[in-house]
């Protein structure tokens, strides 16, 4: 792990490293890390929830 990834917060999904200003923006108050990520494939945010994803969102 690199001095960069170990400042980097994680996704509680998938494990991947996401950048601070992607966690700020899309990590609720009081929660350190996103829930999902753009890595996510099985999984997206929904308001304040997370669900499930209805197909992938790669091609």
């Amino acid at each position: 792990m690199t001095h960069i990834q170990g400042c980097m917060p994680e996704c509680q999904n998938c494990g991947n490293f996401v950048t601070a200003d992607y966690a700020r923006v899309f990590t609720p108050n009081g929660v350190e890390k996103p829930r999902v990520c753009p890595q996510c494939e099985d999984k997206i945010r929904d308001g304040a929830d997370v669900r499930e994803a209805r197909s992938t969102r790669r091609g």
